[in-house]
Order: C-alpha cells, then structure tokens, then sequence
C-alpha cells in the first residue's frame, strides 16, 4: 500500500489510465471483429467499409500508446491482407 502523496496519486493514475486502455482496447477489438465477420460473410462492400473505420482507430489506439506501434502496424496489414483476398 502505498504510503506517501505522490505514491498514492500515482496509484490514482494508473486506475485512470488502466480503465481507460481497457475501454479502447475493446473497441479496437470490436472493429477488428467487425472486419472479419464481414470478411467471413463474403461482404467485400461491409469489410472495406469496416476497415476504413478500423484503421484510423488502431492508429489513435497505437498514438496514445495503448499498444505498440509495430502492433498496430501488424494488424493493419493483416487486415488489409485479408480483405484483399476478397477481390
């Protein structure tokens, strides 16, 4: 337990943030899965539009550094490797 101020605001800030990370890490998720569903129906129109939404959202995600940017990039490109396949 934390027994000095700035350990107990830094105990504070780390909930804040841990919550917060939880919250756009679920999200970038759900748009990850949206790309895939739409891939796994054969809906090449749903999956480009999914990934236009998913992109930009793994590069926020990976700006506040939430995860990696290598991370980021990697699902980007197997994404767009994967809608790809559709044509």
């Amino acid at each position: 337990m934390a027994n000095h101020k700035s350990a107990i605001k830094r105990n504070k800030q780390n909930i804040i943030r841990n919550t917060r990370n939880v919250q756009i890490r679920t999200a970038m998720r759900n748009h990850v899965k949206a790309v895939r569903l739409a891939v796994a129906e054969g809906n090449k129109e749903a999956a480009t539009t999914a990934l236009t939404k998913a992109v930009p959202f793994i590069d926020k995600v990976s700006t506040k550094g939430v995860i990696h940017k290598s991370t980021a990039s990697r699902k980007i490109g197997r994404l767009t490797k994967l809608v790809n396949t559709l044509a």
